[in-house]
């Protein structure tokens, strides 16, 4: 047995075009943040790269007996796209360099979306 046509109410005549327009709206926004997510995920791992390689920079002259080489440091950071905001000699004889990288032009401007991201690291002769 079929059943009949129903025709829609006049007040439902594109009622789907609406609800299908929301629900490509909602994925766009959803993708967008996953986005913006994976870009900052991405410059947080970068940050730490280019902080472990400065860290062995700057401890280099340490296994001659000298003090650390933060001018190194900074200058290897600057050429990866970075800045050095601290690099200090342990008493243990290791150096920690903390790098900071601006977040790619990826990462739109969102409350609570960071700037700027930093990593820390240690290099030494043991």
């Amino acid at each position: 047995m079929t059943r009949p046509h129903r025709r829609p109410a006049p007040g439902e005549r594109g009622s789907g075009s609406v609800l299908v327009v929301g629900g490509v709206g909602v994925l766009t926004a959803v993708l967008v943040a996953a986005l913006v997510v994976a870009s900052v995920v991405r410059d947080a791992h970068r940050a730490g790269g280019i902080a472990d390689r400065a860290a062995l920079a700057a401890a280099v002259p340490l296994t001659l007996g000298a003090g650390p080489d933060c001018a190194a440091a900074a200058r290897l950071a600057t050429t990866d796209g970075a800045r050095v905001t601290r690099c200090s000699a342990w008493s243990d004889g290791s150096v920690v360099v903390e790098v900071s990288v601006a977040l790619g032009a990826a990462a739109v401007r969102w409350p609570g979306v960071p700037v700027q991201v930093t990593a820390r690291a240690r290099a030494g002769t043991e």
